[in-house]
Protein backbone atom coordinates (compact mmCIF):
# COMPACT_ATOMS: atom_id res chain seq x y z
CA UNK A 1 0.00 0.00 0.00
CA UNK A 2 1.12 3.57 -0.84
CA UNK A 3 -0.70 5.59 1.58
CA UNK A 4 -2.15 5.49 4.37
CA UNK A 5 -6.01 5.48 4.23
CA UNK A 6 -7.38 3.11 7.23
CA UNK A 7 -9.01 3.67 10.57
CA UNK A 8 -11.54 6.56 11.38
CA UNK A 9 -11.16 8.61 8.42
CA UNK A 10 -10.55 6.44 5.86
CA UNK A 11 -14.44 7.41 4.19
CA UNK A 12 -13.41 11.33 4.51
CA UNK A 13 -9.70 10.42 2.51
CA UNK A 14 -11.64 8.77 0.13
CA UNK A 15 -14.27 11.54 -0.20
CA UNK A 16 -11.34 13.90 -0.30
CA UNK A 17 -9.76 11.96 -3.21
CA UNK A 18 -13.06 11.93 -5.17
CA UNK A 19 -13.76 15.69 -4.70
CA UNK A 20 -10.73 16.64 -5.67
CA UNK A 21 -10.45 14.15 -9.16
CA UNK A 22 -14.24 15.50 -10.15
CA UNK A 23 -13.43 19.59 -9.35
CA UNK A 24 -10.24 18.82 -11.49
CA UNK A 25 -12.18 17.45 -14.20
CA UNK A 26 -14.92 19.95 -14.06
CA UNK A 27 -12.84 23.23 -13.70
CA UNK A 28 -10.58 21.65 -16.91
CA UNK A 29 -14.27 21.27 -19.01
CA UNK A 30 -15.14 24.48 -18.05
CA UNK A 31 -11.39 26.47 -18.65
CA UNK A 32 -10.92 24.14 -22.00
CA UNK A 33 -14.95 24.75 -23.60
CA UNK A 34 -14.87 28.46 -23.35
CA UNK A 35 -12.70 31.44 -24.19
CA UNK A 36 -14.39 33.44 -21.41
CA UNK A 37 -13.98 30.52 -18.32
CA UNK A 38 -9.74 30.39 -20.19
CA UNK A 39 -9.17 34.04 -19.60
CA UNK A 40 -11.36 34.18 -16.42
CA UNK A 41 -9.05 30.60 -14.90
CA UNK A 42 -5.69 31.35 -16.41
CA UNK A 43 -5.60 35.22 -16.11
CA UNK A 44 -7.66 36.98 -14.19
CA UNK A 45 -7.72 34.45 -11.05
CA UNK A 46 -3.86 34.62 -11.19
CA UNK A 47 -3.51 38.19 -11.80
CA UNK A 48 -6.02 38.33 -8.28
CA UNK A 49 -4.04 35.62 -6.45
CA UNK A 50 -1.04 37.37 -7.12
CA UNK A 51 -2.36 40.55 -5.48
CA UNK A 52 -3.46 38.57 -2.69
CA UNK A 53 0.52 36.63 -2.48
CA UNK A 54 2.04 39.98 -2.38
CA UNK A 55 -0.13 41.69 0.28
CA UNK A 56 0.34 38.48 2.42
CA UNK A 57 4.57 38.98 2.25
CA UNK A 58 4.10 42.68 2.19
CA UNK A 59 1.77 42.31 5.51
CA UNK A 60 3.86 40.07 7.27
CA UNK A 61 7.01 42.15 6.86
CA UNK A 62 5.44 44.62 8.37
CA UNK A 63 4.25 42.34 11.34
CA UNK A 64 0.29 42.38 10.28
CA UNK A 65 -1.08 39.47 12.82
CA UNK A 66 -3.78 38.83 9.51
CA UNK A 67 -0.64 38.04 7.36
CA UNK A 68 1.38 35.90 9.93
CA UNK A 69 -1.05 33.81 10.36
CA UNK A 70 -2.06 33.48 7.26
CA UNK A 71 -2.47 29.70 6.14
CA UNK A 72 -0.30 30.53 2.81
CA UNK A 73 2.27 32.51 4.61
CA UNK A 74 3.03 29.76 6.89
CA UNK A 75 2.42 26.35 4.77
CA UNK A 76 3.53 27.29 1.15
CA UNK A 77 6.46 29.01 1.60
CA UNK A 78 8.71 27.22 -0.84
CA UNK A 79 9.81 28.63 -3.77
CA UNK A 80 9.13 25.43 -5.76
CA UNK A 81 5.35 26.00 -5.06
CA UNK A 82 5.24 29.19 -6.95
CA UNK A 83 7.51 28.56 -9.78
CA UNK A 84 5.22 25.55 -10.55
CA UNK A 85 2.49 27.75 -10.24
CA UNK A 86 3.56 30.41 -12.20
CA UNK A 87 5.39 27.58 -14.66
CA UNK A 88 1.87 25.94 -14.90
CA UNK A 89 0.17 29.30 -15.35
CA UNK A 90 2.39 30.19 -18.40
CA UNK A 91 1.86 27.38 -19.97
CA UNK A 92 -2.25 27.61 -19.90
CA UNK A 93 -1.51 31.17 -21.27
CA UNK A 94 0.45 29.79 -23.74
CA UNK A 95 -1.42 27.05 -24.76
CA UNK A 96 -4.82 29.56 -24.83
CA UNK A 97 -2.43 31.67 -27.62
CA UNK A 98 -2.41 29.16 -29.82
CA UNK A 99 -5.82 27.68 -29.68
CA UNK A 100 -7.34 31.23 -30.19
CA UNK A 101 -4.17 32.56 -32.45
CA UNK A 102 -4.07 35.41 -30.56
CA UNK A 103 -0.50 37.44 -30.78
CA UNK A 104 2.71 35.47 -31.55
CA UNK A 105 0.41 32.03 -31.16
CA UNK A 106 -0.25 32.08 -34.66
CA UNK A 107 3.46 31.53 -35.80
CA UNK A 108 4.77 28.56 -36.85
CA UNK A 109 7.74 29.30 -34.62
CA UNK A 110 5.64 29.29 -31.79
CA UNK A 111 4.64 25.47 -31.86
CA UNK A 112 7.89 25.01 -30.00
CA UNK A 113 6.35 26.59 -26.68
CA UNK A 114 4.86 23.78 -25.79
CA UNK A 115 7.60 21.61 -25.34
CA UNK A 116 9.75 24.31 -24.03
CA UNK A 117 7.16 25.16 -21.09
CA UNK A 118 6.75 21.28 -20.13
CA UNK A 119 10.87 20.57 -20.48
CA UNK A 120 10.64 23.74 -17.87
CA UNK A 121 8.17 22.53 -15.62
CA UNK A 122 10.02 18.96 -15.37
CA UNK A 123 13.62 20.62 -14.65
CA UNK A 124 11.82 22.22 -12.32
CA UNK A 125 10.66 19.11 -10.91
CA UNK A 126 14.02 16.84 -11.32
CA UNK A 127 16.37 20.13 -9.57
CA UNK A 128 13.26 19.13 -6.35
CA UNK A 129 14.45 16.10 -6.15
CA UNK A 130 18.42 16.38 -6.43
CA UNK A 131 17.85 18.67 -3.65
CA UNK A 132 15.81 16.56 -1.70
CA UNK A 133 18.49 13.78 -2.62
CA UNK A 134 21.53 16.14 -1.09
CA UNK A 135 19.55 17.60 1.55
CA UNK A 136 19.14 13.63 2.71
CA UNK A 137 22.64 12.83 2.38
CA UNK A 138 23.47 15.91 4.28
CA UNK A 139 21.18 14.58 7.09
CA UNK A 140 22.68 11.22 7.17
CA UNK A 141 26.34 12.73 7.49
CA UNK A 142 25.08 14.82 10.76
CA UNK A 143 21.94 12.91 12.47
CA UNK A 144 22.51 9.00 11.25
CA UNK A 145 19.41 9.06 9.20
CA UNK A 146 17.78 10.75 5.73
CA UNK A 147 15.13 13.20 7.27
CA UNK A 148 15.47 16.49 6.56
CA UNK A 149 12.81 19.56 6.95
CA UNK A 150 11.46 21.59 4.28
CA UNK A 151 10.47 25.47 4.25
CA UNK A 152 7.16 24.12 4.70
CA UNK A 153 7.93 22.06 8.17
CA UNK A 154 7.48 18.88 6.56
CA UNK A 155 9.69 16.31 6.80
CA UNK A 156 11.03 14.50 3.95
CA UNK A 157 13.38 11.65 3.54
CA UNK A 158 15.91 12.06 0.67
CA UNK A 159 18.05 9.07 -0.86
CA UNK A 160 18.90 7.26 -3.76
CA UNK A 161 15.19 7.42 -5.05
CA UNK A 162 15.77 11.16 -5.94
CA UNK A 163 18.10 10.62 -7.78
CA UNK A 164 16.65 7.49 -10.08
CA UNK A 165 13.50 9.80 -10.54
CA UNK A 166 15.42 12.82 -10.80
CA UNK A 167 16.96 11.13 -13.99
CA UNK A 168 14.10 9.90 -15.33
CA UNK A 169 12.31 13.00 -15.34
CA UNK A 170 15.97 14.15 -17.81
CA UNK A 171 14.42 10.98 -20.08
CA UNK A 172 11.32 11.93 -19.86
CA UNK A 173 11.95 15.54 -21.35
CA UNK A 174 13.37 13.97 -24.18
CA UNK A 175 10.24 10.77 -24.62
CA UNK A 176 8.65 14.32 -25.92
CA UNK A 177 8.38 13.81 -29.72
CA UNK A 178 6.99 15.86 -32.66
CA UNK A 179 7.64 19.17 -31.27
CA UNK A 180 6.30 20.97 -34.39
CA UNK A 181 2.73 18.67 -34.53
CA UNK A 182 1.08 20.66 -32.57
CA UNK A 183 -2.45 21.51 -33.65
CA UNK A 184 -6.13 23.13 -32.91
CA UNK A 185 -9.56 21.09 -32.67
CA UNK A 186 -11.60 22.23 -35.58
CA UNK A 187 -14.07 23.15 -32.59
CA UNK A 188 -11.77 25.46 -31.29
CA UNK A 189 -11.95 23.99 -27.45
CA UNK A 190 -8.18 22.34 -27.48
CA UNK A 191 -4.83 22.63 -28.50
CA UNK A 192 -3.64 19.06 -29.62
CA UNK A 193 -0.04 17.36 -29.30
CA UNK A 194 -0.74 13.96 -31.55
CA UNK A 195 2.13 12.22 -30.98
CA UNK A 196 2.13 12.90 -26.57
CA UNK A 197 0.19 9.49 -27.05
CA UNK A 198 -0.14 6.72 -24.11
CA UNK A 199 3.67 5.88 -24.19
CA UNK A 200 4.54 8.95 -22.92
CA UNK A 201 2.04 10.02 -20.90
CA UNK A 202 2.53 6.69 -19.02
CA UNK A 203 6.06 7.53 -18.71
CA UNK A 204 5.47 11.06 -17.47
CA UNK A 205 2.43 9.95 -15.03
CA UNK A 206 5.06 6.88 -13.45
CA UNK A 207 7.88 9.93 -13.01
CA UNK A 208 5.71 12.51 -11.95
CA UNK A 209 4.30 10.43 -9.22
CA UNK A 210 7.32 9.36 -7.58
CA UNK A 211 8.35 12.99 -7.71
CA UNK A 212 5.67 13.59 -5.45
CA UNK A 213 5.32 10.91 -3.58
CA UNK A 214 9.45 11.93 -2.62
CA UNK A 215 9.12 16.09 -2.29
CA UNK A 216 5.23 16.65 -1.85
CA UNK A 217 4.53 13.20 0.74
CA UNK A 218 1.74 14.70 2.70
CA UNK A 219 0.07 16.15 -0.56
CA UNK A 220 0.35 12.97 -2.71
CA UNK A 221 -2.83 11.46 -2.23
CA UNK A 222 -4.22 14.65 -4.32
CA UNK A 223 -1.23 16.03 -6.57
CA UNK A 224 0.04 13.09 -7.19
CA UNK A 225 -2.87 10.53 -7.67
CA UNK A 226 -6.11 12.67 -8.37
CA UNK A 227 -3.84 15.29 -10.20
CA UNK A 228 -2.21 13.11 -12.82
CA UNK A 229 -5.08 11.45 -13.44
CA UNK A 230 -7.36 13.73 -13.92
CA UNK A 231 -5.91 14.89 -17.25
CA UNK A 232 -5.23 11.34 -18.12
CA UNK A 233 -8.53 10.02 -18.25
CA UNK A 234 -9.63 12.70 -20.06
CA UNK A 235 -7.49 12.33 -22.87
CA UNK A 236 -8.56 8.60 -22.39
CA UNK A 237 -12.43 9.08 -22.86
CA UNK A 238 -13.29 12.16 -24.64
CA UNK A 239 -10.06 14.41 -25.47
CA UNK A 240 -7.65 12.54 -27.49
CA UNK A 241 -4.53 14.37 -28.15
CA UNK A 242 -5.39 16.93 -25.56
CA UNK A 243 -3.74 15.64 -22.74
CA UNK A 244 -0.75 18.40 -22.19
CA UNK A 245 -3.30 21.15 -22.33
CA UNK A 246 -5.54 19.38 -19.58
CA UNK A 247 -2.38 18.50 -17.72
CA UNK A 248 -1.61 22.17 -17.79
CA UNK A 249 -4.85 23.44 -16.93
CA UNK A 250 -5.37 20.87 -14.09
CA UNK A 251 -1.73 21.64 -12.47
CA UNK A 252 -2.27 25.55 -12.27
CA UNK A 253 -5.22 25.00 -11.14
CA UNK A 254 -4.60 22.78 -8.72
CA UNK A 255 -1.46 24.93 -7.47
CA UNK A 256 -3.90 27.91 -7.24
CA UNK A 257 -6.30 25.64 -4.61
CA UNK A 258 -3.22 24.27 -2.72
CA UNK A 259 -1.86 28.17 -2.31
CA UNK A 260 -4.30 29.46 -1.08
CA UNK A 261 -5.98 26.24 1.35
CA UNK A 262 -3.18 24.49 1.84
CA UNK A 263 -4.85 23.09 5.22
CA UNK A 264 -7.42 20.92 3.27
CA UNK A 265 -4.37 18.89 2.81
CA UNK A 266 -2.19 19.20 5.51
CA UNK A 267 -4.39 19.61 8.55
CA UNK A 268 -7.89 17.90 8.28
CA UNK A 269 -10.19 15.40 8.24
CA UNK A 270 -8.76 14.67 4.68
CA UNK A 271 -4.78 14.53 5.31
CA UNK A 272 -3.52 11.54 3.94
CA UNK A 273 -0.20 10.64 4.52
CA UNK A 274 1.95 7.69 2.84
CA UNK A 275 3.55 4.84 4.20
CA UNK A 276 6.91 6.87 4.76
CA UNK A 277 5.78 7.93 7.61
CA UNK A 278 6.20 4.55 9.74
CA UNK A 279 5.06 6.27 13.23
CA UNK A 280 1.61 6.83 11.50
CA UNK A 281 2.00 10.53 11.93
CA UNK A 282 3.63 13.65 10.74
CA UNK A 283 4.44 16.51 13.18
CA UNK A 284 6.72 19.18 12.01
CA UNK A 285 8.05 19.58 16.16
CA UNK A 286 8.63 16.22 16.23
CA UNK A 287 11.90 14.74 14.04
CA UNK A 288 10.65 10.91 12.80
CA UNK A 289 12.54 7.84 14.57
CA UNK A 290 11.55 5.26 12.00
CA UNK A 291 10.83 5.84 7.82
CA UNK A 292 9.71 2.89 5.62
CA UNK A 293 11.11 4.40 2.26
CA UNK A 294 10.12 1.14 0.34
CA UNK A 295 7.30 2.35 -2.41
CA UNK A 296 9.89 5.35 -2.77
CA UNK A 297 12.50 2.89 -4.10
CA UNK A 298 9.73 0.61 -5.81
CA UNK A 299 7.90 3.31 -7.57
CA UNK A 300 11.47 5.38 -8.95
CA UNK A 301 12.65 1.74 -9.75
CA UNK A 302 9.25 1.14 -11.91
CA UNK A 303 9.76 4.86 -13.11
CA UNK A 304 13.48 4.67 -14.36
CA UNK A 305 12.11 1.57 -16.46
CA UNK A 306 8.89 3.38 -18.11
CA UNK A 307 11.14 6.03 -19.09
CA UNK A 308 13.89 4.34 -20.41
CA UNK A 309 11.61 1.81 -22.37
CA UNK A 310 9.61 4.76 -23.83
CA UNK A 311 13.31 6.12 -24.95
CA UNK A 312 14.22 2.62 -26.29
CA UNK A 313 10.50 3.07 -28.46
CA UNK A 314 11.54 6.54 -30.00
CA UNK A 315 15.03 5.55 -30.52
CA UNK A 316 13.74 2.33 -32.68
CA UNK A 317 10.72 3.76 -34.05
CA UNK A 318 12.84 6.84 -35.28
CA UNK A 319 15.09 4.68 -37.09
CA UNK A 320 12.99 2.17 -38.91
CA UNK A 321 11.33 5.29 -39.74
CA UNK A 322 14.56 7.25 -40.76
CA UNK A 323 12.69 10.46 -38.78
CA UNK A 324 14.35 13.44 -36.57
CA UNK A 325 11.70 12.31 -33.52
CA UNK A 326 11.62 15.98 -32.27
CA UNK A 327 10.92 17.76 -35.73
CA UNK A 328 9.07 14.53 -36.91
CA UNK A 329 5.56 12.61 -35.58
CA UNK A 330 6.89 8.87 -34.95
CA UNK A 331 3.49 7.50 -33.23
CA UNK A 332 1.36 8.00 -36.65
CA UNK A 333 0.41 4.66 -36.63
CA UNK A 334 -1.25 4.47 -33.53
CA UNK A 335 -4.59 4.72 -32.81
CA UNK A 336 -4.50 7.56 -30.23
CA UNK A 337 -2.85 9.62 -32.50
CA UNK A 338 -5.03 8.89 -35.38
CA UNK A 339 -8.20 9.89 -33.41
CA UNK A 340 -7.29 12.86 -32.40
CA UNK A 341 -6.19 13.70 -36.00
CA UNK A 342 -9.60 13.54 -36.77
CA UNK A 343 -10.30 16.01 -34.61
CA UNK A 344 -7.52 18.79 -35.98
CA UNK A 345 -7.89 21.32 -37.59
CA UNK A 346 -5.54 21.15 -41.03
Amino acid sequence: MLFQIYGDNTMWQLLGWILVFAGLILMNELARRSKTGGIFCFLILPAVLTVYFVAIYVGAAMGADWALHNQTYLHMTSWFHYAKLYAATAGCIGFMMIKYKWGIGKKEWFKLFPFLIVAVNILIAVVSDFESGIRGMMAMAEYGDRWWLSSENVWLYGGWWNWVNGISGLINIFCMTGWLGIYVSKDKKDMLWPDMTWCFILAYDLWNFEYTYNNLPTHAWYCGLALLLAPTVANALWNKGGWIQNRANTLALWCMFAQVFPLFQDASRFTTIPVLYADGFMDAATRPTVANPTMQGVVAVIALIANIACMAMIIKRAKQQKKNPYTHEIFTDQKDFKLAMERAER
